[in-house]
């Protein structure tokens, strides 16, 4: 996009100087502050989008989901941990929070971390194994072991045991099903469940309340993030862990995403359909392939971000922040994929 012109143009800063270089913004440009355009201030973050507050004088939130089961949170990133017989096993350790993993268990229970489980390789979710002390067993998919390995990184050991399809830990008398349902985020991301408490972690997926990440929480396969978001709406839980946002999720949460989701991928294809290559485009520029498609594709993403912001604007906190991503993801996905 042309997108620094365009800021200094939104802004009101174009100086007589930069007059010759400035251009016209896009026709209808939505309300929405596009990419490299620092929005004055975001839109209100929806009540029905808020979890509960971190206790005064913490950096993170116990909340106990049943039966010895437990999510941690700092109000962006969650984790979790079950305690059983014999000891802990911990469910992703996020850097932001996790030197205080072993105080939250400690308020809980004495028993030590037995097992540490990867949701995925991503050291945001992960990046804190090391602070928990102890040598527990590290428990994820073969891919997430196959990109640590690669990663060579020291605060994420490589997983101790590995598996390809289905894997079920029994420490103590307790139970996780683990299961890989192919790529999406990214290669190896699991679905972690709690079969006796009713709960289904899964991360970088669903993001309850809110606009997914940018680029759609970054999938890798665009396909299989929109599959695995209406998978986990159709098995059997009560409570979403999705390692993110401040509270957890419902199957209404679910339902949400799933239609926007839809709306998302039509408002794309319409723009797609509707937008032809270098309409519009300055003749000097038409030999120039990669010009040509930068505008092209910022148009399409215009169109798609005109046709959202309607209804979604109100329904999911952080649109305004991510609503370009999404479009740019999107066409990117159904022109190529």
């Amino acid at each position: 996009m042309r997108r620094f012109a365009l800021a200094a143009i939104l802004a009101g800063a174009c100086s007589a100087g930069d007059a010759a270089t400035a251009v016209a913004p896009y026709a209808n440009m939505p309300s929405v502050a596009p990419i490299g355009t620092r929005a004055a201030r975001y839109l209100d973050v929806p009540a029905a989008a808020k979890g509960p507050a971190i206790p005064a004088g913490q950096v993170y939130r116990v909340e106990d989901l049943g039966d010895g089961l437990y999510m941690i949170a700092d109000n962006a990133y969650q984790s979790m941990f079950l305690v059983h017989d014999e000891g802990v096993v911990v469910v992703d350790a996020p850097p932001s929070y996790a030197a205080h993993i072993p105080a939250a268990i400690a308020a809980v229970t004495d028993r030590p971390i037995t097992h540490l489980v990867y949701s995925h390789a991503h050291r945001d979710h992960i990046g804190g194994a090391r602070l928990l002390g102890g040598q527990p067993a590290i428990i994820a998919h073969e891919e997430t072991a196959r990109l640590l390995r690669r990663a060579a990184d020291p605060e994420r050991p490589v997983p101790t045991v590995t598996f390809a399809d289905r894997y079920t830990l029994r420490a103590g008398g307790r139970v996780l099903e683990l299961s890989y349902h192919g790529n999406a985020h990214e290669p190896g991301n699991i679905f972690i469940e709690a079969p006796a408490q009713r709960v289904l972690m899964v991360v970088d997926v669903v993001f309850p309340g809110w606009m997914p990440w940018r680029r759609l929480a970054l999938a890798q396969d665009i396909a299989g993030y929109f599959a695995q978001v209406e998978a986990i709406g159709a098995m059997e839980w009560e409570t979403l862990v999705s390692g993110h946002v401040s509270r957890t999720g419902t199957h209404a949460d679910v339902a949400v995403q799933v239609e926007f989701n839809a709306d998302l991928k039509a408002a794309a294809a319409a723009a797609l359909a509707a937008t032809t290559p270098g309409e519009g485009l300055d003749p000097l520029d038409t030999d120039n392939p990669w010009a040509v498609f930068d505008d092209f594709i910022d148009r399409v993403a215009l169109h798609c971000v005109n046709a959202l912001t309607p209804e979604w604007s109100v329904r999911l906190a952080g649109f305004d922040v991510y609503a370009w991503d999404q479009c740019y993801a999107m066409e990117q996905s159904l022109r190529i994929d």
